[in-house]
């Protein structure tokens, strides 16, 4: 009976205590060591290596043109130039395309947006999208990879906060974990840079990383790439997305994470 009792009392306490442990296992600072570097750098050549392959295959021009945009007036300058390549060097700008944004996703460079946009001025709705969600999902996979060789020092010297925040709705949720990342890849609760980079460290399968991204983005690829087919009409990134855009993607958010409360409520 004693033992019985014992066992009642203890069992949960070490359960989570082991819990506890390995939830502090993720949050431990490091340094990149030499060979984490060198990963990194290997995947940085190999992306460069591939856009000076892309480069060659061009006829002589100016490309001055040719560099990431970082404002709407700049994005209209490459649609311009670029539309005149597109119809004679198809697969060489969407080589480029891909392999430009896919870095971006990679090593977390700021500017996606305009390549969506540039997306939906090049190829349309159907082929943006599917471009826009093909790339993304490249790059975010790249980006879990990296990260799960790398990125523990990094994750934890930029994002502790949302890291531990992450970590525990991942424990918790962990029958569910399908919806809840749905959830988080359709609504603005956390960067999806940071999603991208710190899954791999709080333990997201990647079959379930894979799934939620390539489902929870189509959404907002295909707000963005409808958007770049009327680019000049855009006054700033912020007329993307207006309330009812907003709206919409949270509405569908909240259906996706329904399913995981209510699982936890029974």
């Amino acid at each position: 009976m004693t033992t019985r009792v014992e066992d009642n009392v203890v069992g949960p306490v070490v359960a989570a205590a082991e819990e506890e442990k390995e939830r502090s296992v993720v949050l431990v600072n490091g340094k990149l060591s030499v060979w984490e570097l060198a990963v990194a750098c290997t995947v940085a050549m190999g992306f460069l290596v591939g856009l000076l392959g892309v480069y060659l295959t061009l006829p002589q021009s100016d490309y001055s043109f040719l560099k990431l945009p970082t404002s709407l007036e700049e994005l209209q300058i490459l649609r311009d130039r670029l539309e005149d390549y597109t119809s004679d060097y198809t697969i060489q700008v969407l080589v480029g395309y891909c392999l430009v944004y896919i870095f971006m996703q990679t090593f977390m460079i700021p500017g996606t947006v305009f390549m969506s946009l540039l997306a939906g001025a090049l190829f349309g709705v159907i082929g943006g999208v599917a471009l826009v969600v093909f790339t993304a999902t490249a790059g975010a996979s790249s980006c879990f990879f990296l990260s799960k060789a790398i990125g523990r020092p990094i994750v934890f010297t930029l994002w502790p906060d949302k890291l531990s925040f992450l970590q525990n709705q991942v424990a918790k949720r962990r029958d569910g974990l399908l919806n809840y990342m749905l959830f988080l890849r359709l609504t603005p609760t956390l960067p999806n840079t940071f999603i991208n980079f710190a899954s791999p460290i709080v333990n997201v399968p990647y079959h379930i990383f894979f799934l939620a991204t390539v489902i929870g983005l189509i959404p907002a690829a295909y707000v963005t790439v409808k958007a770049g087919m009327a680019l000049g009409e855009l006054q700033s990134i912020g007329d993307l997305y207006d309330f009812s855009s907003i709206a919409t993607l949270f509405l569908i958010g909240i259906v996706s994470v329904t399913p995981t409360l209510m699982n936890k409520n029974k």
